[in-house]
């Protein structure tokens, strides 16, 4: 076949062409548009066609060409004008001859799919302005209707026009992606920013989709538009998976999206309207709750108490385990159950005042009443404790609640009171006690019930921390000299710093946190925190330490009995209102057996005692009953988190220790910690290392279940310059380790899923590589490494969430230590 000659074609054809490049300049044109125009080639040729052709750019005929030409660049299709009134210039530069024309713009594209020259198409119509000259009444009359009716075609074509812009304006601020595709091969010729934005700007007009976005085809989605095409069907996708290509990465997106066939005039499919939303985010959101709620779901079924949930009408919305069998309910009957009529009929109305009055007022409440139970139609007593909950925007739901079997205790009461009537005299001094110990032991009880829940939310809590923490120390090195990007990094980590500090103090109450205990000569201990303590609380208030002689060592973690001493001495400087006097008293203790009947925490023994009095307001009983309950405050909102005393309870607790409040409302508060003795002699307490952090270049492998958790500390120790092998869970760490591959250092997490566990990982890792270190990381321990509140003899443990100096110090210890 002979090859057309296309230049042939386009200098013979009968039609005027010329052709503009991006500046509008005239590069090329054939015979026919010389004709027309009166024009030599080399006169206009690599001249602006406003050069070539000038007009007054104030002109609508200047107006309306410059903007056909403009909608051809922005919108990569042709352009129409079929009426514009465009004068020509004579060539001897006498004047100008009045001139209608018809044009058509058309975009020719360049390899990179961008519009590279314009094709102009243009008709001579200045004949209709001849029928002015016609003779005769109907023949004027005849022609001037014509030009009306030119320019009424001019008008409606200006007024498309804008309509157009209007509705371009509107297809590019659509609030999710849109674009259009024509023909059967589904070309795009129409797309807005959220759509190039999520395909990663690439270079789609004009091309179909299957050479625009080749890895969409290979998912399916080209069957569905032909199904659309074919059919005339339209198509919706509900959170569909789809993998884009960003260069030589792949990214996982769902979206929500239609497929809407477009009608031609007659009838049949031109085209396919596309539109949708990316909702990857909220997609992963979901997914995060629906884990979150099935971990709470788990502790919850399986929590030794019973646990309930009610909404802001006081209906039941969730019945734990427990609480479903004393009832008799089914899961599936919970939210038609009417708790209510398993009331005691004599108890409705003490259970109904305080209930109401927790409602409305949206505060905690303690009763007791008495319930049916299902089993055998008995009534039992149920003590009931209820805390108030709210959504992420502070809007109320409803009450949380654990009810606690005590009929067996009030029972025990009433045969007390019975027995005192015969023999007041020797019982009351032993029911005295027993009423002591059974409400320590239902204290203890519920502490340790809220404890197991306040550990599993912190264990979440700590990774949530870490993801985000890790995250702004990479990121606080993108941004360095960003003056007030830095700032907002700074911000964004000491609000870490603050969550992290609320989880340490809701695993302290848990007795969940992982203690390195010392022994410590404790009057020398509190005597060098005297400045700090001087500065915490201020002028107006007297210090005054009294240490008795002779004073034992005790055996605690340095670090959290500061802690304790400090939130001790802020509680007293609230309760002073900034002026009075502290008094710190240590001296040695012992518990007789007596005191530990009535104490059921306490075991009898040798303690050091330190006791921590003010002059304050004191507390009155019930305030004294919730003192170490987490979240109880009786500060102004904002003044405190209620989880001071309640973490240095379950610090002490934790430590095998006793805490003890006497207060009487008006004179003031001691609170005495009693800290088991140390037979040995104190410890050296090893400085902090503030030396500069340096990274290393052996080789780490981290094991962490967590996939944000693991990609963030792998990013943060390849930036300190480790060469950094991964593992989801301790069975692939241990297939890593046994191929034989050179590791200097397993950094694994304590708590993951599978049959092997964190520690017998690290046991098989020393086994299998005799020169290999060991670092755990956790927010939460469990008893896997540690034991008697204490971390196992050579145990090394960097607790979530951690800094990046934190973590590189750290290596560097663990692996300075193994050699």
């Amino acid at each position: 076949m002979q090859p057309i000659d296309f230049e042939m074609i386009f200098g013979t054809a009968p039609n005027p062409y010329v052709v503009l490049d991006r500046q509008f300049v005239i590069v090329a044109m054939n015979a026919a548009y010389l004709a027309v125009t009166g024009r030599r080639r080399e006169d206009i040729v690599g001249r602006g066609i406003f050069e070539a052709f000038p007009s007054d750019p104030a002109s609508d005929s200047h107006r309306q060409l410059r903007t056909s030409l403009e909608n051809v660049l922005r919108h990569k299709a042709p352009d129409h004008l079929p009426l514009i009134h465009y004068d020509i210039a004579l060539p001897d530069g006498s004047g100008f001859e009045e001139r209608y024309w018809s044009a058509t713009h058309a975009p020719l594209f360049g390899r990179d799919g961008e519009v590279a020259l314009i094709l102009q198409h243009t008709q001579d119509v200045t004949e209709l302005h001849g029928l002015r000259l016609l003779a005769g009444s109907d023949a004027a009359g005849v022609g001037m209707s014509l030009l009306r009716r030119a320019q009424e075609v001019q008008e409606t074509n200006a007024a498309l026009e804008a309509e157009r812009r209007q509705l371009q304006a509107l297809f590019a601020q659509a609030p999710g992606f849109v674009a259009v595709l024509s023909g059967p091969s589904h070309v795009f010729t129409m797309t807005n920013q959220a759509y190039r934005r999520l395909v990663g700007n690439r270079p789609i007009l004009g091309r179909d989709i299957r050479e625009a976005l080749p890895e969409v085809a290979e998912q399916g989605f080209v069957g569905l538009l032909d199904q659309v095409y074919e059919t005339g069907r339209p198509f919706v996708g509900r959170t569909v998976q789809v993998l884009l290509d960003y260069g030589d990465r792949r990214e996982e997106h769902f979206l929500d999206f239609v497929y809407q066939p477009i009608a031609a005039a007659d009838g049949t499919v031109s085209g396919i309207f596309v539109q949708g939303h990316d909702v990857t985010e909220q997609k992963r959101a979901a997914d995060a709750l629906r884990e979150s709620e099935a971990r709470f779901r788990l502790v919850a079924e399986n929590a030794p108490v019973m646990l309930w949930m009610g909404d802001q009408h006081g209906k039941c919305v969730y019945l734990n385990r427990m609480q479903r069998e004393f009832w008799g309910v089914a899961e599936e009957e919970i939210t038609r159950f009417d708790w209510f009529a398993t009331i005691h009929p004599d108890d409705f109305a003490q259970l109904a005042a305080p209930f109401e009055t927790g409602m409305r007022n949206q505060a905690a409440f303690e009763v007791e009443a008495r319930f049916r139970c299902a089993a055998d139609g008995a009534y039992r007593i149920l003590r009931t404790s209820a805390q108030p909950r709210f959504d992420g925007k502070g809007a109320f739901l409803g009450m949380i609640g654990v009810n606690m079997d005590v009929t067996e205790t009030r029972r025990a009461e009433e045969e007390l009171r019975r027995l005192a009537e015969t023999l007041e005299s020797r019982v009351i001094s032993e029911i005295a006690e027993r009423r002591q110990a059974e409400a320590t032991l239902v204290q203890m009880q519920k502490m340790e019930a809220i404890g197991k829940l306040t550990g599993g939310v912190a264990h979440d809590f700590n990774n949530l921390l870490q993801v985000v923490s890790g995250n702004l120390h990479l990121l606080a090195k993108d941004v360095a000299g960003n003056e007030r990007a830095e700032r907002r990094v700074a911000n964004a980590l000491a609000g870490v710093s603050r969550g992290a500090k609320l989880a340490g103090h809701l695993l302290a109450f848990g007795r969940r946190q992982a203690l390195e205990p010392k022994v410590v000569k404790i009057g020398r201990f509190v005597t060098g925190m005297e400045d700090m303590l001087r500065r915490t609380i201020g002028d107006g208030i007297e210090i005054e330490t009294i240490i008795s002689g002779g004073l034992w060592n005790t055996f605690v973690d340095p670090t959290q009995i500061e802690n304790a001493v400090l939130n001790l001495a802020i509680n007293a400087r609230d309760a002073m209102d900034g002026y009075g006097k502290l008094t710190i008293e240590l001296g040695n203790a012992y518990i007789d057996d007596a005191y530990a009947r009535t104490n059921v925490d306490a075991a009898p023994g040798q303690y050091v005692m330190l006791a921590v009095t003010d002059t304050g307001s004191g507390m009155t009983p019930d305030v004294l009953a919730q003192a170490f309950e987490p979240f109880f405050s009786t500060k102004p909102e904002g003044k405190g988190t209620g989880l001071g005393l309640s973490m240095v309870y379950g610090f002490v607790r934790q430590s095998g220790g006793h805490v003890k409040i006497y207060s009487e409302v008006g004179q003031g508060t001691t609170v005495r910690l009693y800290l088991p003795r140390a037979e040995d002699d104190e410890d050296i307490l090893a400085t902090p290392d503030l030396a500069p952090v340096d990274g290393g270049s052996e080789t780490i492998l981290v094991a962490e279940d967590d996939e944000e958790v693991r990609a963030t500390v792998v990013e943060l120790l390849t930036d300190l310059g480790y060469r950094v092998l991964k593992a989801k869970d301790a069975a692939g760490a241990l297939s890593v380790i046994e191929s034989g591959v050179p590791i200097d250092l397993l950094f694994t997490d304590v708590v993951m899923p599978g049959p092997l566990k964190s520690p017998e990982l690290a046991r098989k890792a020393r086994e299998r590589l005799p020169g290999v270190a060991v670092l755990f990381t956790s927010g939460y321990t469990e008893n896997s490494i540690v034991h008697g509140g204490r971390l196992d003899p050579g145990v090394e443990l960097l607790s979530k969430p951690y800094t990046r100096d934190a973590l590189a110090r750290k290596i560097r210890q663990v692996l300075a230590g193994r050699r």
